[in-house]
């Protein structure tokens, strides 16, 4: 099917702010132009291996056609597998916004919103929203849609609508608790695993971040670049990685924001009985997150918390307490809604993932708090506006039932993770290896744990031979920048400090804004990401970036607690006109229990 039959203006809209908060950010500033990357020092080369498979694939000008009045689409045939250039082939999908200023253009930039599963072409489209304008200036602005995902050709696991349904009707929870849950779910990962490794082995046997790379260095040059540029976030930055150990003398500027180390990704022989996130440490992050955020809501107090009254972290505690034994039922005219001690926890993983999570966090720990107290205990009036603004986040929560078409968001994130990680070989192991990443990182290790149950080794049979493991130490042709955030929910701040020392003559910025990734919440961030990728300088090492964008204003003392702090860039507040970035899985419970980063 072409990509004209698959897509519709509406389709476009709905992914270009499905899961994005477009709350006002810091404008992206205009950063100093310069033509060219200053290159690093002789570095590594591709390896003879990797340049026959890609370099052998003819490539053309994509045959553009203007689309969605925002830019121009294509579809481009690459292999489905790389040893056998001649053989089947999968389409991707292209979205390019081309520079606004052409007689100053540098190339393209290739942008990358995470997932596994999220839409290149969608971020593309909505690039005038939140890329810096000399960005948007000097750059075509490329995404594509990963082979497997969006409007490429697609993974199904399922041979109906129908038989998918059936299996995901079980796993209408943003994660099981109990046993009866947790035995229901783990039969229908196991089918998913099952499925994907027989009815959609052709293409999930073939959708490792590995073959990805291959198809962004096809697609480089098919648009006409010597080297690639490269904007990748969440779940992008492990893409950005595998191209540049993969590919790592053409390389022109690599910018990875919200960042997974490939080796935690991975994992190692000595690992790959953890689970992934016991490597990711994703679960770790959000918790950590919320202690500093509920200590800081303690020290502003009433007026600027309200959820401050005694203790919040313990506060917290009882409502997950109270949660765990017996669901919140909200009732009001016309039916119920039965509020879960997962959803709970899940209504607060999303709010961590926005720049406001200190607001919004404690404002829905409040709103059940209130509706958990006894009669008597609070007016009939603070009742009712805690159950409006429950119901509300729920509504807003909860992914609707969808019978057609053949929505495949579950598989496609699995694809990817199952088919580049090792995993452990059994997933009925699941419900006590979460339970003990709950206790590690309580609240969130069930949350973050349970994402990767259909990748069980023993379900999740189909593999890709020619998926990457490493090494992820290549030292490229100009030197990459990390960026990390403190307080990111998702995407541990520990992991782009790891990743950033592995990959030689890199770069960490760091920041201290809350949410998933940064660019976008301050100047100092936004302008040191454009400049870099306009041309190839880096930030002074150590710099910290701090963020306006702080929880419950500007009464929280000691923002930041660090004794590595080296350099502080301060951020400006000027010209506010900017969206943040539509990182795919912005609020995870979308796609969870397969967790987006």
């Amino acid at each position: 099917m072409s990509l004209t039959s698959r897509l519709s203006v509406s389709g476009v809209a709905a992914l270009m702010i499905t899961g994005t908060l477009f709350a006002p950010a810091p404008a992206a500033s205009a950063a100093p132009a310069a033509p060219r990357v200053a290159a690093a020092a002789a570095g590594d080369v591709t390896s003879p291996e990797e340049a026959a498979r890609v370099d052998r694939v003819p490539v053309s000008e994509p045959a553009w056609y203007n689309c969605y009045g925002v830019g121009q689409c294509a579809t481009v045939a690459v292999p489905l597998d790389y040893d056998d250039p001649t053989g089947p082939t999968v389409e991707i999908a292209l979205l390019r916004v081309k520079a606004r200023k052409p007689q100053s253009r540098i190339g393209s930039l290739f942008v990358n919103p995470g997932g596994p599963g999220g839409s290149g072409t969608a971020m593309a489209a909505a690039s005038s929203m939140f890329l810096g304008d000399s960005i948007l200036d000097r750059f075509d602005i490329v995404g594509f849609d990963p082979r497997g995902i969006g409007f490429s050709d697609t993974v199904a696991c399922f041979p109906s609508t129908r038989a998918q349904s059936i299996v995901m009707a079980k796993m209408r929870m943003l994660f099981p608790y109990g046993t009866l849950q947790e035995g229901a779910f783990v039969k229908s990962v196991q089918s998913i695993g099952r499925g994907c490794s027989t009815t959609g082995a052709t293409l999930a046997g073939a959708m490792s971040t590995a073959e990805v790379a291959r198809d962004m260095d096809v697609l480089r040059r098919s648009v006409g670049d010597t080297k690639l540029t490269f904007l990748g976030f969440s779940y992008g930055t492990a893409l950005g990685q595998y191209y540049a150990n993969m590919f790592p003398d053409r390389v022109r500027a690599l910018a990875l924001d919200g960042v997974i180390d490939p080796v935690s990704w991975t994992g190692t022989p000595e690992t790959q009985d953890k689970l992934l996130d016991d490597r990711l440490r994703s679960a770790d992050g959000a918790y950590r997150a919320l202690i500093k955020l509920l200590g800081r809501c303690d020290r502003v107090g009433a007026r600027g918390c309200e959820f401050s009254a005694g203790d919040p972290v313990k506060h917290f505690a009882a409502i997950a307490r109270k949660l765990r034994a017996k669901p919140l039922v909200l009732r009001y005219d016309g039916g119920s809604l039965k509020v879960t001690y997962a959803d709970f926890i899940s209504l607060v993983l999303s709010s961590l993932y926005s720049p406001y999570a200190g607001e919004m966090v404690t404002g829905i720990a409040a709103s059940v708090e209130t509706l958990l107290a006894a009669p008597g205990q609070v007016s009939a009036k603070q009742r009712a506006l805690a159950r409006e603004a429950v119901r509300d986040r729920m509504d807003r929560l909860r992914s609707p039932k969808r019978d057609f078409p053949y929505d495949n968001t579950a598989e496609a994130f699995a694809g990817v993770m199952c088919t580049d990680a090792r995993h452990p070989a059994d997933a009925a192991r699941w419900p006590v290896l979460t339970a003990r990443a709950d206790v590690r990182a309580p609240y969130f290790g069930r949350a973050w744990g349970w994402g990767s149950a259909a990748c069980a080794e023993d379900t999740w049979t189909v593999r890709d031979e020619d998926a990457y493991l490493g090494p992820f130490d290549r030292k490229t042709a100009a030197p990459v920048l990390f960026v990390g955030n403190y307080w990111d929910p998702a995407t541990n701040y520990r992991e782009a400090v790891s990743a950033s020392r592995r990959l030689p003559g890199s770069r960490l910025l760091s920041s201290d804004n809350w949410g998933h990734t940064a660019y976008g919440t301050s100047t100092c961030v936004t302008r040191a990401v454009d400049t870099y990728l306009l041309n190839g300088t880096l930030p002074a090492a150590g710099t910290l970036c701090r963020s306006s964008m702080q929880p419950f204003g500007r009464n929280t003392k000691g923002a930041v607690e660090t004794s590595t702090t080296i350099r502080v860039a301060a951020a400006s507040t000027a010209g506010e006109t900017k969206s943040l970035p539509p990182v795919a899985g912005l609020y995870p419970a979308s796609v969870l229990p397969m967790n987006g980063r």
